[in-house]
């Protein structure tokens, strides 16, 4: 079975909001094995949704409508989809009574504009579940559906899991589950994951599950995605393990995590683990590190502290490090060394680099400094891209040096 996504709002097609229900219904989607081949965006206009809809109904089994379903003149998706269902819309008393109960339960009474999401085609059910003012609707054409869905994600996730993904699975009949695995890695390139992958994957090309795709995601790392199909969670979940063990055989430590884990996550729970504290000067990467390390440790269990020490005065009184050493190997070794004695943490770490000196060109080398109680030492690398990247690329090299230290000891 095939579902088609259609996302109205003129606001998507601007950039002013950034589409990630479509994504999240994809997901969905896939966990129980329907097919999603297309996804459209279509601003607020009746005649290129009505298009929309008629075309994805062209190629797909079901419809799922997302936004356009609120109380104002350009919230236009029940007239569409009564259009092409070629029904009238009606007003149903019981939407109307949900919506006045509302108002009522916030000492407000209900605008007679809320009256029109009280409108659905004929032929179409509400969904039961209503978070909000706008229904969610089911909506039969033939053997074909229509869904239209809030654009408000918690109402569309809720609409989503209680109605639609039940009722898809019903009219599909499947039972199949898809699910996916993302390992994290940082230290090779792209391309060479994908040599040190290559024969797996040919392997895996004949059997079509599970499968390996790949993504580059910046301060969040290469991220190699594992994804099995099957009958059953538990079948699917053993299918993903098996490979997982493959694939961590071949790739070793250059993977740090997975799904929901950061660089910093890991690094902070390393370090908790082994009684350890840590602080940081970021001269290239500008707070970037002590903002995600702050998130993560939100109390300082861990991580001491950070300092963004932007001027040349600033560095040399607070840290001790003459102008001429910025950018450079002995400045990385110094500014750790200044930073563990400053903050009195077990762990200090450094960035500076090329990108740190007027007029230098944003590709260049970075040092990356660490001291402890053995010492002080440096790692050079040479991060590519905008000054952006840079910094986000200086911040996962530096926690991922670190991790690799804590890992061999």
């Amino acid at each position: 079975m095939r579902c088609e996504v259609v996302a109205i709002g003129t606001e998507l097609l601007l950039g002013q909001i950034i589409d990630t229900n479509s994504s999240w219904i994809g997901d969905h989607l896939a966990q129980i094995g329907i097919d999603s081949l297309h996804q459209t965006k279509v601003g607020d206009n009746h005649e290129r949704i009505v298009d929309a809809l008629k075309t994805a109904l062209k190629r797909s089994d079901a419809v799922i409508c997302c936004g356009g379903l609120g109380p104002t003149q350009d919230d236009i998706t029940r007239e569409a989809i009564a259009e092409v269902m070629g029904v009238e819309l009606e007003l149903d008393p019981n939407i109307v009574e949900i919506i006045k109960r509302m108002f009522e339960s916030r000492g407000r009474t209900m605008p007679d504009n809320n009256l029109n999401q009280a409108r659905i085609p004929k032929g179409a059910a509400a969904i039961a579940k209503q978070p909000g003012t706008a229904p969610g609707l089911i909506c039969p054409i033939g053997n074909q559906v229509i869904y239209a869905v809030p654009g408000v994600p918690y109402e569309m996730h809720q609409m989503m899991e209680s109605a639609i993904l039940p009722d898809l699975l019903k009219r599909s009949g499947t039972k199949a589950i898809i699910k996916s695995k993302v390992l994290k890695t940082w230290g090779y390139s792209e391309s060479r994951l994908a040599e040190l992958l290559s024969n797996r994957i040919e392997q895996l090309d004949e059997k079509r599950n599970p499968t390996l795709a790949f993504l580059a995601s910046g301060i969040e790392g290469l991220k190699v995605r594992i994804t099995a199909k099957g009958e059953t969670a538990s079948s699917v979940l053993s299918t993903i393990e098996k490979e997982e063990a493959i694939v961590r055989g071949l790739l070793g430590n250059s993977i740090f995590g997975s799904d929901d884990e950061t660089m910093e996550s890991v690094v902070i729970k390393l370090l908790k683990q082994r009684n350890l504290t840590m602080s940081i000067t970021e001269l290239t990467s500008g707070g970037i590190a002590s903002t995600r390390l702050s998130n993560k440790d939100p109390f300082g269990e861990v991580f001491a502290g950070g300092l963004v020490p932007r001027s040349s005065k600033t560095r040399e009184r607070i840290l001790g490090l003459e102008r001429d050493l910025i950018g450079t190997e002995e400045g990385a070794k110094n500014l750790a060394k200044a930073t563990r004695d400053f903050f009195g943490s077990d762990i200090g770490l450094a960035t500076t680099g090329e990108h740190d000196l007027p007029g230098q060109s944003a590709a260049g080398k970075t040092f990356l400094g660490i001291a402890d109680s053995k010492g002080e030492r440096v790692e050079l690398v040479k991060l590519p891209g905008d000054y952006e990247r840079v910094r986000q690329f200086s911040v996962i090299s530096l926690l991922n040096a670190l991790r690799l230290e804590i890992i061999k000891k």
